[in-house]
């Protein structure tokens, strides 16, 4: 006799009535989405070919990047032989046709070793040649491709900062390749706008806090008076659990995120907790922090990216080796988050737009159309076919295959995931992959019913022989949308998440759902025989 336990008719039944509740909000018109609680005020994005708006895609100058790494270590080096009084006739960063290249030219070659230890000193990752008294120097590939690799990602940072200073919902912004960031932004239509809004350069600045004013904390949103100065600006400062502290700044700004070469999270050997530090270059950069440390010594002091307060910390100590550390009660993610604003606003790469193009609403309602029209057709065939050839058990199929879709839905709005025309794609696959697992379940009941096995033993039987098979099938599935995943990028991956998660809840309404309204028909059948 097929049994299944009271726990698992409630987990399955809860399971089921969670998922129609998360995915109730996504089937609904805007005027009853207002009305519903704000845990479920989540629905399925839809992406750029379905809702429309603009592409673009941009690359990040490195070799800018790479010039501006070698210069600095070129300004450090002069510094260095001035110090150590070692003559030479030249040092300078070198264009050739595979990159470029430090060159330095000594009055001395005996002098070679000592300058090979300062360049080393400076930069561990410098690859020397020494010729005489001619030396060149490249920075390694592994941290060119290690420092691309950061300047991408603050890049990145740094669109998506403001991204979201202009009230864009959903974007996409990806990196593609080596050098290249991808930003969709779905309801925009114009690309003119947004390369205007990430042309401008970043722009990290250092200001006094005015202490004859005081801090204004707020709620998110929440419309507050600010007193007015002049010479004074109140600027936002996030803080933790939705609070906004408007903080009073001098106008005028003490030092530039240009002079910032560095910023790295560490540790506060006093307390323990998560902190910055951060270093300023060796020449101009360093005077001009010893001077304002001593001048705001035990003072507030804000660090600002485009109009918002990253942190305003007080100086503890005279900063004479232009290196610093930032300590509060950070967390770890938010140390780590300043750190990556700090680097971004100090080292700007050029973005260059090399694609853009525009998907106009009414596209995007033709392929919403059309893939919902796909979706429901494949759905309907199924089922027809399922209850033509399985009669009511290819109806509970049916049932656990509507429920199979309704999940997927609620677990796409609980991930924040965007739906693609791949994505939709990947529904399709899905509703098919879903069935293929009863027609294994069912065909082997049908198998063991002809060797004349009762009815409630043969379910029991056909589940227990189709498992490993089911699985198998599942599992290679799952695997190769982690691949898709993991390499692919943009739509490739939303087929990669609707197909993996398919897969996951198919094998679930398979084994739990379809398996329990068969035995809960059989049971009130009586446990009559049957054929399938």
């Amino acid at each position: 006799m097929l049994v299944v336990s009271k726990f698992k008719v409630a987990y399955t039944a809860a399971i089921c009535l969670l998922g129609a509740l998360f995915a109730f909000p996504s089937f609904v018109n805007q005027n009853v989405f207002d009305k519903l609680p704000s845990f479920l005020q989540h629905t399925v994005n839809l992406g750029l070919e379905l809702r429309g708006g603009s592409h673009i895609q941009l690359a990040v100058d490195l070799r800018t990047v790479e010039k501006e790494r070698q210069e600095s270590i070129v300004d450090e080096a002069r510094k260095q032989l001035r110090k150590q009084n070692v003559k030479y006739n030249k040092i300078h960063v070198q264009q050739k046709e595979d990159g470029a290249v430090i060159s330095i030219s000594l009055k001395d070659a005996k002098d070679a070793q000592a300058v090979v230890k300062i360049l080393s000193k400076i930069e561990k990752e410098l690859q020397i040649e020494v010729n005489g008294g001619e030396i060149t120097a490249v920075i390694s590939q592994a941290f060119m491709d290690e420092l691309a690799k950061r300047v991408v990602g603050e890049s990145i940072e740094i669109i998506r900062h403001r991204i979201d200073e202009s009230g864009t919902k959903e974007p996409t912004i990806l990196r593609q390749g080596k050098d290249r960031i991808v930003v969709q932004l779905p309801g925009v239509e114009n690309p003119a706008e947004v390369k205007k809004l990430l042309g401008k350069t970043a722009l990290l600045t250092f200001h006094a806090v005015d202490e004859e004013m005081e801090s204004i904390p707020a709620r998110d949103g929440e419309k507050v008076n600010l007193p007015s100065k002049p010479g004074v600006v109140y600027l936002p400062e996030d803080r933790s659990s939705g609070v906004v502290v408007y903080v009073p700044v001098k106008k005028q700004y003490a030092l530039t995120g240009k002079s910032l070469v560095d910023a790295q999270v560490s540790m506060d050997s006093r307390t323990g907790l998560p902190g910055v530090s951060i270093k300023f270059d060796s020449i101009d950069g360093t005077r001009k922090i010893a001077e304002l440390s001593a001048k705001y010594l035990h003072k507030q002091f804000a660090m600002v990216l485009d109009g918002k307060v990253l942190s305003a910390p007080v100086f503890q100590a005279v900063l004479n080796d232009g290196n610093a550390q930032i300590t509060g009660n950070f967390t770890m993610e938010e140390a780590t988050q300043l750190a990556l604003l700090l680097r971004a606003g100090s080292l700007p790469a050029p973005l260059n737009v090399v694609e853009e193009r525009s998907v106009g609403p009414s596209l995007g309602a033709d392929s919403i159309a059309s893939g919902k029209n796909a979706t429901i057709c494949a759905f309907v065939l199924v089922a027809l076919f399922m209850i033509a050839a399985y009669g009511k058990f290819g109806g509970f199929a049916v049932a656990s295959l509507f429920t199979n879709i309704i999940l997927l839905f609620a677990c796409l709005t609980l991930l924040g995931a965007t739906l693609t025309l791949p994505g939709i794609a990947g529904i399709a696959l899905t509703i098919g992959m879903a069935v293929d697992s009863n027609v294994l379940i069912y065909e082997r009941i049908r198998e063991e019913i002809r060797l004349g096995i009762k009815a409630a033993l043969a379910v029991s039987q056909g589940y227990k022989m189709a498992m490993t098979t089911i699985i198998d099938s599942n599992l290679t599935t799952i695997i190769g949308a982690i691949v898709l995943y993991e390499f692919g990028s943009g739509p490739i991956r939303g087929f990669a998440v609707t197909l993996a998660l398919g897969s996951f809840i198919s094998l679930f309404t398979t084994f739990s759902l379809t398996k329990l309204i068969i035995a809960l028909w059989m049971k009130r059948n009586g446990n009559k025989e049957f054929v399938i």
